[in-house]
C-alpha cells in the first residue's frame, strides 16, 4: 500500500483520537521507528519529541523488549486471569510492590490508564461502602487536572481544559479544589492550601477519596506544583480518614526526576494508579495499587471482592514485557539520564521565553513547555514541527516535549531548537 491509498483509507474510515470525521489534521503515515526516531512512509525521519504520548521510555525497537514479547510469544500470548496465573504477571506484581510505596501491597492489573483511574475509584467507593460509610460517594479532585476519558474518570477531569465540557450535564458531579498556585521549586506559604483544606473540611462526610497528579499536572494543563502542596493533602486526608488516589499514569517511571513523583514529597497513596510507560510503550497495560487497608475494607463489604475484570487483565505478553521494561530501566543511571534531559531542556527552551505571546516556558524532569497566551491552531502549527524534522504534538496553548530517556544530545538540542523555532515564525506569522 502505497502512501496515498492509505491516507486515502485513512480518511474514509479511521478516527484519530480528538479529530473530526474525516480528519481535517494533518496525518503522517509512520512506516518504521527506531531509538528516537520516527520514519515517515516518505523516508523522511523525525526525532520523537513526545515518546508516543509519554510512555516509550526506552525508545522504538528496544533490543531487551523485542526478545521479552518474542520469548513469550512463544509459550503463550493470552490466558484468562480469572481462576488462573502465570509467571509473567507473579514476577510484575510482586516487582511493582517493591518498587513503591511501602504502603501499596495489592496490586490490579488493568487495560489502560483510564481503567486503572475507574478501577481506583471502584476502589474508593467500595471501601467506604465496606467500612459501613456508603453516603462517601464523592470524589474531592483539583482543577487543572487529567485523569482520562471513560466516564468517572472525565468526571474528575478539569470541567474546562479537561476536553469533556460536552459530558459535564451527564457526568458524576464531583468536587474541585482551585489548581495548585504553588510553582514547583518556590517558597511555600500555608495559604496555598487554604482552599483544597476549607473544601475537604466542608465536605468530609460525604468524600470517598482524593484524586489528583501529584507534582505534575499533565494534559490539563502540564502545571508542575510544590511537593509541600502534596505533603498537606496527605495530613488533611488522614485527618479525615479520606483516601488518597495518586494518579502516576504519565508520572510513573521516572519521568519527573522520581521514580514516582510522589517521592518528591515523600508520600504515599493509598492507590496508586500507574500506565503508560509501564510497559515501556510497547503494550496497553495499567496497574492500581492498594493498601492493606484498602484491599481489606474491599474485601469486608458486602460483595466481598473488587467489581471489575477485564477480558485481558494480565496479559502474558504485557506483562513480560512490562517485566522487561522495569528491568531495563533499573539496570541503568537512569537518574542522570532524566536530569541530563533537563537540563538541555531548560538551556534550549529559554529562548523562548523572551517571544512575545509566549507567557512561561518550565521544566522538570524529562518535561518541557511553553505555553502560550492562546491555544494553537493544529493545522497549521503541526506541518511545521515535520518540516523542521521534530515530531511535537501541542494541545491547547502549550507546546510540550516528553522524549524518551534515551535521546542523546545532539537529538535532544535539535528537538529544542526545532520547538523554539516553529513557535518563533508560528507567532510571528499569526
Amino acid at each position: 500500500m502505497n502512501p496515498e491509498q492509505l491516507l486515502a483509507i485513512d480518511r474514509a474510515h479511521a478516527w484519530h483520537p480528538y479529530a473530526p470525521m474525516p480528519n481535517s489534521v494533518p496525518c503522517y503515515p509512520v512506516a518504521a521507528a527506531r531509538g528516537v526516531e520516527l520514519e515517515l512512509a516518505d523516508g523522511r525521519r523525525l526525532i520523537d519529541g513526545m515518546a508516543s504520548w509519554w510512555s516509550v521510555i526506552h525508545g522504538y525497537n528496544h533490543p531487551v523488549l523485542n526478545q521479552a514479547l518474542q520469548d513469550q510469544l512463544g509459550r503463550m500470548a493470552h490466558v484468562m486471569f480469572g481462576g488462573l496465573t502465570h509467571e509473567p504477571a507473579v514476577r510484575l506484581v510482586q516487582t511493582l510492590v517493591e518498587i513503591t510505596p511501602e504502603p501499596l501491597q495489592r496490586v490490579f492489573l488493568a487495560d489502560s490508564g483510564s481503567v486503572s483511574v475507574e478501577v481506583a475509584i471502584k476502589m474508593a467507593l467500595q471501601y467506604q461502602q465496606g467500612r459501613g460509610r456508603p453516603q462517601r460517594q464523592r470524589l474531592l479532585t483539583l482543577r487543572g487536572g487529567y485523569h482520562g476519558d471513560t466516564f468517572h474518570a472525565m468526571s474528575v477531569c478539569d470541567p474546562v481544559t479537561g476536553m469533556h465540557q460536552l459530558f459535564s450535564g451527564l457526568l458524576p458531579e464531583q468536587l474541585f479544589a482551585e489548581r495548585p498556585a504553588c510553582r514547583f521549586g518556590t517558597p511555600w506559604n500555608e495559604r496555598y492550601i487554604d482552599d483544597f483544606e476549607r473544601r475537604i473540611t466542608q465536605h468530609q462526610d460525604r468524600i470517598a477519596a482524593v484524586i489528583l497528579e501529584p507534582i505534575v499536572q499533565g494534559a490539563g494543563g502540564m502545571w508542575f506544583y510544590a511537593p509541600k502542596y502534596l505533603q498537606r493533602v496527605r495530613a488533611l486526608c488522614d485527618r479525615y480518614d479520606i483516601l488518597l488516589i495518586c494518579d502516576e499514569i504519565a508520572t510513573g517511571f521516572g519521568r519527573s526526576g522520581r521514580l514516582f513523583a510522589c517521592e518528591h514529597a515523600d508520600i504515599a497513596p493509598d492507590i496508586l494508579c500507574l500506565g503508560k510507560a509501564l510497559t515501556g510503550g510497547y503494550m496497553t497495560l495499567a496497574a492500581a495499587l492498594c493498601s492493606e487497608r484498602v484491599a481489606a475494607g474491599i474485601s469486608q463489604g458486602e460483595a466481598r471482592v473488587l467489581m471489575h475484570g477485564p477480558t485481558f487483565m494480565g496479559n502474558p505478553l504485557a506483562c513480560a514485557v512490562a517485566n522487561a521494561s522495569i528491568e531495563v530501566l533499573l539496570g541503568q543511571d537512569w537518574q542522570a539520564r532524566v536530569a541530563r534531559i533537563e537540563t538541555l531542556l531548560r538551556e534550549g527552551l529559554a529562548p523562548a521565553a523572551e517571544l512575545a505571546g509566549v507567557t512561561d516556558v518550565r521544566v522538570l524532569g524529562a518535561i518541557g513547555v511553553i505555553e502560550l497566551e492562546r491555544p494553537v491552531r493544529m493545522a497549521e502549527i503541526q506541518p511545521r514541527f515535520v518540516e523542521a524534522g521534530i515530531w511535537v504534538r501541542p494541545f491547547g496553548r502549550l507546546v510540550y516535549a516528553m522524549p524518551p530517556y534515551v535521546i542523546e544530545d545532539d537529538q535532544l538540542s535539535r528537538l529544542t531548537a526545532g520547538m523554539c523555532q516553529v513557535v518563533a515564525d508560528y507567532l510571528a506569522a499569526a
